[in-house]
């Protein structure tokens, strides 16, 4: 659990850093930040889906 948070606060920085610097006139890139800390959040999530659905399959009823 503390890797995930750990990957995700620093896809949190790294998007923020993206947007500010891509943002040209604007102020902040929103749209764009978002968007990438979004795919960050859903490659975390199936990453984590795949680890416990790989993990639930090693556990065996049959002794």
């Amino acid at each position: 659990m503390i890797r995930l948070f750990l990957s995700l606060a620093f896809f949190a920085a790294l998007s923020l850093g993206v947007g500010f610097l891509l943002s040209g006139d604007d102020y902040f890139d929103w749209w764009l930040s978002l968007s990438l800390f979004g795919l960050a959040v859903a490659g975390e999530g199936l990453r984590f889906w795949i680890r416990r659905g790989r993990a639930r399959s090693r556990q065996s009823s049959v002794i």
